[in-house]
């Protein structure tokens, strides 16, 4: 039944997920403002809508988004929590490694969304373009998000944060909200199988606190589900 589930879930998810990128696109082109944001945030919302009734696996939250704006910084342990963000926060702006955008047709739909993506090899040059796009996001009003570790790890492993998470959070002076994840169990292989993805928003870290620190108090935050 495991083969079964995960067939049904990728034949449903991946086709309609032709469906929610093209469309991203034709509304980003005719709808005016931001109503063509519709569109990914339907397509992530039927990506929890399939694991929960197709894959038969349950999304339990704890806790949920702050008041004001915030920079979410989430355990990154398989594919859904990137794609759970829409779901799980209100239209975030999400950072991305730089190969995602060069996707043909996801990788515009996700620069019109307002991804942001990260320039691991640019140094400084990279952290000021993203530091100038994100700020154009908190004007708008929107919430950042962010997979500090940079790549999918292992569950029960703890990599240390990327260089760059300290100086976005230095720099941006919101306040970080950590979110520990427990998905790669159950969702990050091949034949998916039933279980539960544990989401936890740990309590918001203020802004202006030292490196040292802030990286600290986030690795640690991030893994409390990690056992």
């Amino acid at each position: 039944m495991r083969v079964f589930r995960s067939l049904v879930f990728y034949a449903a998810f991946y086709s309609a997920s032709v469906f929610f990128v093209l469309g991203t696109l034709l509304a980003y082109w005719l709808v005016p403002g931001t109503l063509f944001r519709a569109f990914p945030n339907g397509w992530s919302h039927f990506h929890r809508w399939c694991v929960i009734h197709l894959l038969g696996i349950e999304v339990r939250v704890e806790g949920g988004p702050i008041e004001g704006q915030a920079l979410y910084a989430l355990k990154h342990e398989s594919f859904f929590e990137a794609i759970d963000l829409a779901t799980l926060l209100d239209e975030p702006v999400p950072f991305g490694k730089e190969e995602l955008f060069r996707i043909p047709a996801w990788g515009a739909a996700a620069k019109a969304y307002g991804g942001i993506a990260v320039q691991r090899d640019a140094g400084a040059k990279g952290l000021r373009t993203m530091l100038a796009d994100a700020r154009v996001h908190i004007e708008s009003g929107r919430n950042l998000a962010i997979l500090p570790e940079g790549r999918r790890v292992p569950h029960g492993t703890r990599p240390p944060l990327r260089s760059g998470f300290a100086g976005l959070y230095k720099l941006l002076g919101l306040p970080v909200v950590p979110v520990a994840i427990a998905s790669g169990p159950v969702y990050q292989r091949l034949w998916k199988g039933r279980g539960v993805i544990r989401v936890r928003f740990m309590e918001p870290i203020p802004p202006g606190l030292p490196r040292e620190e802030v990286e600290t108090r986030v690795h640690t935050a991030i893994n409390a589900l990690n056992s």
